[in-house]
This record gives C-alpha cells, sequence and structure tokens, in this order.
C-alpha cells in the first residue's frame, strides 16, 4: 500500500512535467515538497521511494523521455541525502545511472558526472553527503571539512509589499529557532552512525546518551565521527566494511556494554536535515551585499564592537578598525605594510622586540633616514580585511625582517573556504540591482582583491510578484505587467522544465500565502514550505544560466554634464521627452505637424552574421522611442544579443492628405548606438525601473560589458604593446564579458 501510494505520487509529478497540471491549482509546485514530506514523517519508506525512482529513471532511459532524468535525479538524490541508511546495492544502480548519462550531451553529463562523484563517496562512507550538507550549511567548525555555507535573501521593500516582508522575515528566523550547533552535531552523530551500521545501531539509546552529555564531549565525539568519514571518503583504497568497523568502535564507546548489546532492533528512524543558515535582508543601500559579504567572511565575533564596525563599513575607513578600538588592547600588524620609512614613527614595541645583542646584529640593523610620511587612501587601506582571514587556507601574518639574509615564510594558497548563496526575490528589476552590485563587486575586486580568492558566490533567482501592480512600474508601457516584469524567470521556466514547476510557481503563492489569516493550518504551511522550497532549489541548483550585463554609456544634453556609466541586464527603453520650454514647444508642434511625432533618431549598430564578421550599419528615421531586449523569447536565441524594437514613424502622402503610421522596425545587435539629430532629449529607463531613469539625454552608447578584470590586464598590456590590437599574453585566456550566472537545476536544455 505504501509502494503502490508512492508511485503514484511519482507518476503525478511527471505529468505535471508534461503539461498535465493537477486540477487544483494550489497544487502546483507542490507535488514535490508533499513526495519528500511525506518520506520526512516516516523515514523508513526511504528505500522504497529509492528504489521507485531508479526504475522511473530507467524506464525513461528505455523510452528516451529526457525531460524526466533531471527531475527524477534531482528528486532521488535529495532522498537519499535524507535516507537514514540505504544498502550498498540500492546506491550501486543509481551509481552505474549516473554514468550512462555521461554519453549524454549537456547539462545531463554535467549532472551525471557531478553526482557519480558524490555516490561513490556515500557508498564508500555512507552518510557523508548528509554529514558534509549539515557541516557546512551549521558552519560547524572541523578540522577535516572547514567548509562554510550561508543563505542570504534579499528583497527590495519598494518592490514587494510590507506583507510579504514581514512574512518571509518570520518564517527564516522560525526556521532557526530550534537549530542549535550541540542539536545539529548530535545530528549528525546519529545519521552517520545509522547510515553504517543500519539496523543494528540503537538509536534511542544513542540519543539518550548524547543528550545527557555536557556540550564539551558531544563536540569531541562529533569530531572524531567526521574525522572518521572523511578519512574514508578520501582513501582511495577504503572499504565500507573498515569505514563501518571504525564507526562501530565509536559507537560502543558512547554507548555502555550493556545498552549495546541489549539494542532493540526497530524501523529506521533517522534525525531530519536540519534548515540550512538563512539570513532575511532588505535591501536599501547600493553596497549592501558587499558588506554582508565581507561580514561573512569575517564575522563580528573576529572583530570590535558592532558599531564600530559598521562605522567604518560605512564610511569605508577600513584601514585597521581592530588599533582604533578600545576592546582590542594587544599590537597586531597587517599583512599590508603601513611602515612609513620614517624611524620615528616605528613604535617602541617593535624597537625593543628587535633591540641588538651584539656588535654584528647593531651593524646589520636598519637605519633610518629622514622622509615624508604618505598618508593611505581609504581605499588602500584593506588591513581590516586581511585581519579577518586567519581561519585554513588564509595568508599568515608577515613580520618585518630585521636580519638580512632571512627569507620570509612562504604564504600558504588560499582556499574558497566559504560558498554565499545569494537568493533574489522580486521580479526583473531586483535583478537590475543585483546586476548593478555585481559589476561593482568586480570592479571592487579589481582594484584590491579580497572576497574572490576566498569566496565561492553562487546567485539564485525567486520570482515574487504581488497581486496588484507596483507603481513603480513604467506607466507609459501598456503592456508592462506581472509577466512583462518576470521575463528572466519565464526564460528560466522555458529552458528548465523543473525550475518552472518549482519555483515559478511561487510567483503568486508567497504573497498569498503571506496575505492569509492568521491560523494554526497557515503556520504549519508556511513555516515549512517557503523555508523547505528555498533550502530545496539552494541545495539541488547546481548549473547555471549565464546572463550577459550590457554597459550603456549615457550623453546628455547639456555640454557641461559628465556622460553617465550603467549597466543593464534585461531592458532598456527610451521615450521621447516633454519640452519644458514654450520655444522648444512650440518648435516641437511644428516639427510634428510636418513630420510626425517622436524625434529623429540616427542609429548605428553592428549586424549579427552568421560568420561573426563585424558588419556596422547606420540608418536615420524618426521615432517615438524604442525598447532594447536582453531576455530573448526562445530558449534556443543566443543571449549575449540585443533584440531592439524601433517604432518608427512612416510619413504616407495621399489624395486626403499627409498621414503618419508607426512601422516596427526590429534588428539583432550586442552593440548600438543611439544619437537625437535634432538636439532634442529623450529619456532612458533600465530594467523597468523608474528609480533608474534619465532625463535630458541626447545620446545613448550600448554594447556587451566587459569583465573588469580583463580591462585591467588589458590596459597592462597594452602599455607594453601599443601597436598590437588582438588580445595576447593573458588576456587570451581572461574571461572577456561579464556573466550574471543563475543557478536553475538543469542550466538550459535544448
Amino acid at each position: 500500500e505504501v509502494e503502490s501510494d508512492i508511485l503514484r505520487r511519482v507518476r503525478t509529478l511527471l505529468r505535471e512535467l508534461d503539461g498535465h497540471h493537477p486540477a487544483c491549482q494550489c497544487d502546483r509546485g507542490m507535488l514535490r515538497w508533499t513526495l519528500h514530506k511525506k518520506i520526512d514523517q516516516n523515514p523508513s519508506n526511504s528505500s522504497i521511494l529509492v528504489r521507485i525512482l531508479v526504475k522511473e529513471l530507467e524506464r525513461a532511459e528505455r523510452g528516451d523521455f529526457r525531460h524526466y532524468m533531471i527531475p527524477l535525479l534531482h528528486t532521488l538524490m535529495y532522498a537519499l541525502i535524507k535516507a537514514p541508511c540505504i544498502s550498498d546495492e540500492l546506491c550501486s544502480r543509481v551509481y552505474d545511472f549516473c554514468k550512462k548519462l555521461l554519453t549524454l550531451p549537456k547539462p545531463f553529463c554535467t549532472i551525471g558526472l557531478d553526482y557519480a562523484i558524490r555516490l561513490k563517496m556515500e557508498r564508500t562512507a555512507p552518510g557523508m553527503l548528509y554529514q558534509r550538507m549539515v557541516c557546512s550549511e551549521q558552519s560547524l567548525k572541523s578540522d577535516p571539512y572547514p567548509y562554510q555555507e550561508k543563505i542570504f535573501i534579499f528583497a527590495d521593500p519598494e518592490l514587494l509589499s510590507e506583507a510579504i516582508c514581514n512574512a518571509l522575515v518570520t518564517d527564516t528566523e522560525a526556521a532557526q529557532v530550534s537549530q542549535s550547533p550541540r542539536a545539529c552535531m548530535c545530528c549528525v552523530i546519529i545519521h552517520t552512525m545509522q547510515a553504517a551500521l543500519g539496523n543494528s545501531c540503537d538509536i534511542s539509546g544513542l540519543k539518550a546518551n548524547l543528550q545527557a552529555m555536557p556540550t564539551s564531549d558531544i563536540e569531541h565525539w562529533f569530531q572524531q565521527v567526521v574525522a572518521a568519514v572523511e578519512c574514508a571518503g578520501n582513501e582511495a583504497s577504503a572499504d565500507r566494511g573498515q569505514h563501518a568497523a571504525r564507526l562501530e568502535k565509536i559507537y560502543n564507546t558512547i554507548l555502555s556494554s550493556s545498552q549495546a548489546g541489549d539494542a532493540p532492533l526497530g524501523e529506521l528512524q533517522g534525525p531530519p536535515l536540519p534548515n540550512p543558515n538563512i539570513s532575511f535582508h532588505l535591501w536599501r543601500e547600493d553596497d549592501q551585499l558587499w558588506k554582508e559579504l565581507v561580514l561573512f567572511i569575517r564575522p563580528l565575533s573576529q572583530s570590535c564592537e558592532p558599531d564600530c564596525l559598521s562605522q567604518d563599513l560605512d564610511n569605508f575607513e577600513i584601514q585597521d578598525i581592530i588599533s582604533d578600538c578600545e576592546c582590542c588592547e594587544q599590537t597586531r600588524f597587517s599583512v599590508l605594510s603601513t611602515d612609513s620609512g620614517i624611524e620615528r614613527d616605528l613604535p617602541t614595541a617593535v624597537e625593543d622586540s628587535f633591540a641588538p645583542c651584539s656588535t654584528e646584529m647593531e651593524q646589520s640593523r636598519l637605519h633610518r633616514k629622514g622622509g615624508i610620511k604618505k598618508k593611505p587612501s581609504p581605499l588602500e587601506s584593506v588591513a581590516f580585511l586581511q585581519a579577518g582571514c586567519n581561519g585554513p587556507g588564509a595568508k599568515p601574518p608577515v613580520k618585518l625582517q630585521r636580519r638580512p639574509g632571512i627569507p620570509p615564510e612562504p604564504a600558504a594558497p588560499l582556499q574558497r573556504l566559504h560558498t554565499a548563496r545569494i537568493v533574489l526575490l522580486g521580479d526583473d528589476r531586483i535583478l537590475g540591482r543585483l546586476a548593478q552590485a555585481y559589476h561593482s563587486l568586480r570592479k571592487r575586486e579589481t582594484r584590491r582583491v579580497f572576497l574572490t580568492p576566498r569566496l565561492n558566490l553562487q546567485f539564485y533567482y525567486i520570482p515574487v510578484v504581488t497581486e496588484q501592480p507596483n507603481t513603480l512600474v513604467v506607466t507609459d508601457h501598456a503592456a508592462t505587467g506581472q509577466e512583462e516584469l518576470c521575463e528572466v524567470a519565464a526564460y528560466l521556466g522555458r529552458a528548465d522544465p523543473w525550475y518552472e514547476s518549482n519555483i515559478n510557481t511561487l510567483c503568486h503563492m508567497i504573497p498569498k500565502l503571506a496575505t492569509m489569516p492568521s491560523s494554526p493550518s497557515k503556520h504549519l504551511v508556511t513555516d515549512l514550505f517557503i523555508t523547505d522550497v528555498i533550502a530545496y532549489y539552494v541545495r539541488m541548483g547546481i548549473l547555471p544560466v549565464c546572463f550577459q550585463v550590457y554597459a550603456v554609456k549615457i550623453f546628455f544634453n547639456d555640454p557641461a554634464q559628465e556622460p553617465a556609466e550603467d549597466v543593464f541586464l534585461t531592458e532598456l527603453r527610451t521615450q521621447v521627452q516633454d519640452s519644458n520650454s514654450q520655444r522648444e514647444l512650440s518648435m516641437a508642434k511644428k516639427k510634428t505637424t510636418l513630420d510626425g511625432p517622436g524625434i529623429d533618431l540616427t542609429v548605428t549598430y553592428r549586424k549579427v552574421v552568421v560568420s561573426n564578421r563585424v558588419k556596422e550599419l547606420a540608418t536615420s528615421l524618426r521615432s517615438t522611442g524604442l525598447v532594447m531586449k536582453a531576455i530573448p523569447a526562445n530558449e534556443a536565441e543566443d543571449l549575449v544579443c540585443l533584440n531592439v524594437n524601433i517604432t518608427e514613424i512612416v510619413r504616407i502622402n495621399n489624395l486626403s492628405g499627409r498621414s503618419f503610421s508607426a512601422v516596427a522596425n526590429r534588428l539583432k545587435t550586442c552593440h548600438i548606438k543611439i544619437r537625437s539629430t535634432e538636439q532634442r532629449p529623450f529619456t532612458v529607463c533600465l530594467d523597468k525601473d523608474s528609480r533608474r531613469v534619465y532625463r535630458n539625454v541626447i545620446s545613448v552608447e550600448v554594447s556587451p560589458c566587459l569583465e573588469p578584470s580583463y580591462c585591467l590586464q588589458k590596459t597592462r598590456t597594452m602599455k607594453f604593446n601599443l601597436h598590437e590590437s588582438e588580445d595576447v599574453g593573458l588576456v587570451k585566456y581572461m574571461p572577456k564579458s561579464l556573466l550574471l550566472p543563475i543557478n536553475t537545476f538543469a542550466g538550459v536544455i535544448q
């Protein structure tokens, strides 16, 4: 009966992928969640679900139903990670299927390889995937596996209603209430023991003993379990039996001999998978993303008072805040040298520590001559940033060398031990803000590298649209609606059916759940559903879709005003600006009577040709406005291409007189320049956001945004190769364009 019920749920899930949506629209997007929740309520049924999913995968392979494979595989792996114990025979079948995917094109081979590597480790050391996930998500410190992860949810308070923001804050806080480090360490110990020992593990006795232990003892056994699992997973000749025997010794030590001998055999009831560490942020400041990432690398516990830290970050005066705060009394030297070269500026403690003890040392002592002390600029002062990297993989602090002939110790290579998963909630407008913030972050990292070698940055997007369109929508565009505001989500849904089924359905579900009246049933749904879906998306969304970021240079009709530079991700829209003065208004009316509405434009662009040859074209026309779309209407189209729609005004002479008609001109390009020939200004709106509107514009230039590190290296190369136009040296191997990666479950399935 249980098996038939699970099979029915899996088949219903597959029918939804075929477009046969459930009769009740409220069930859309909840089929996968209800399936996993049913298994969570009775973990002993995990093997049944895994076996059914393996059979469905093999059936999909025989019938060439490829659109079933990735959703089934993600569902299977998620159930396998959470399962208390899976037999080696069942893991072997899943492993063999993943190896078969290596013969298929991307993304099937990519996902197959990733899961095959994980399953190979899981077969050798059962419980390893669960343990690594919990250790990294909860930032449980252990030397064998020092990785840390955190989920940052960013929402724009001007795009989402206050009720939605409050509901999300409540849900994310409720998910962290019962998750202490002690409880998470107990979960890791219990799950690892049960995965390795199976039915012979006395779960109730193990839980009772762990609960009675002090936290220090639990942490000791947690470190022992993590070391045993990581040792088995990293050994090439490791055996599953040897790993089980090693864990059994730890298990018997934790339990008394009498309890271990009289362990009752019962059903597998493993601990649940704890919710990941999630923080919710209302995106109010432009540089807020960078600040949160810096604080993640260097948490407040490593710094001084939070007020001091916040003030220094706000003012970008990050020279050396540890020495500025009263709570830090010990002398500290930054990796970045602040040595002025003047002897009187040398601290007394340093002079004393290098005091000469012989004539030879006195002669070899560094003597200084008078000089001018240069005040470092705030952007060059990164002592605060470098001070926070004291963990594994960080560069050790370099001390002053006073004796010649003593080489400094080689710095350890940096490792990306931190993973920040940025989840954006909203529509295309918040993605436009993300493109701005990401471009700013890349420029900052080009000037002074800090986050890049230490942080793995992942982006995720959940579309959320309020029931009533926000006042920030461009009002003059009649077609702008909820669908128009979620072009990126619509593209990702077409490219990845599993994203469409699990994530795009949240577009209207989150506002409905947030505005539901308070009731026990409401909390039962929202506290579990929203947090669980975000956790599932972040854990299983492993393949990115890369969107081209476009740079725009805007020139104004006032020659004294400096040109503005900005970036956009989805759309650039122009329209004729109303004249301010009476004289300009009368001249515009005369021009409209003769030539029709709009303004005269000169459009210069590079035509997209199959051979990729550069072919520049120029045309003059009269237009009322244009729209540049960066998101294609079809997933098979090129993402690095602008679809430009120009509304051209054509004059028609006939017997009844002169008339005008609007004609839509469409072109594809990556580089385009638009200029008003009659010096009449127009407005430019970026990413459908009225907060990003430029007025009195006379000309715009649009091109793919270049990666800042590429631009810097190109500039350095050109200094030595003035006559070299093509990329040479290191520049040839660097990414040229700035791409914004947004993770989905499968990337783009052709």
